[in-house]
């Protein structure tokens, strides 16, 4: 059975807004991982409640049909970021995950372009909306 865009649109957005709500319990709790990662940025604790409402935001955005490419569009800018933390700050490994946290922030980032190019065309109508109401 090949599995057609929609489908994959479906999946992929769920397991991006799952895995954004899975993260808040950690940021929104102060859990010891949360609190180190932010306050190895400088940014505890403003940066782990601004980071978990943001990512609550998203998670809603990607819920709904209407409002899942740009969340999608969002999230993969969210996730370049991270990334960049990971390799910039962070590392790779954190407290022993064994990379879990990185490799789960390159899913989301691979996810979120598959879902921005599958939705192109809503992007860009979007974009134009934008430009033409200003």
């Amino acid at each position: 059975m090949m599995i057609t865009k929609n489908r994959l649109n479906i999946v992929l957005r769920l397991s991006l807004a799952i895995i954004l709500l899975q993260t808040l319990y950690f940021k929104f709790t102060a859990a010891t991982e949360s609190v180190f990662i932010f306050s190895s940025l400088g940014m505890e604790p403003w940066g782990r409640i601004g980071a978990g409402l943001a990512e609550l935001i998203l998670s809603i955005m990607l819920f709904i049909p209407r409002t899942a490419a740009l969340g999608a569009f969002f999230t993969a800018g969210m996730m370049v970021n991270i990334v960049a933390i990971h390799f910039l700050f962070l590392g790779f490994e954190i407290a022993g995950d064994h990379g879990l946290l990185f490799g789960l922030a390159v899913y989301c980032l691979f996810a979120a372009l598959v879902l921005c190019f599958n939705q192109k065309e809503e992007l860009i109508s979007i974009y134009n909306r934008i430009l033409k109401r200003n």
